[in-house]
């Protein structure tokens, strides 16, 4: 389950990279709040909690 977790995680963090004319706009919010949320998730992996 975790693994999974990690898995969209990632992808959903490379789904926000602002490369495309229309996300510019976005600014760093939602790269930073994925990467968080992947930073959290990462941590708890390793602490066996998940």
């Amino acid at each position: 389950m975790g693994l999974i977790l990690l898995i969209i995680l990632v992808l959903l963090l490379l789904a926000v990279i602002p490369a495309w004319p229309y996300s510019r706009a976005w600014g760093p919010a939602p790269g930073g709040l994925v990467g968080a949320i992947l930073l959290i998730v990462l941590v708890l992996l390793l602490l066996g909690a998940l």
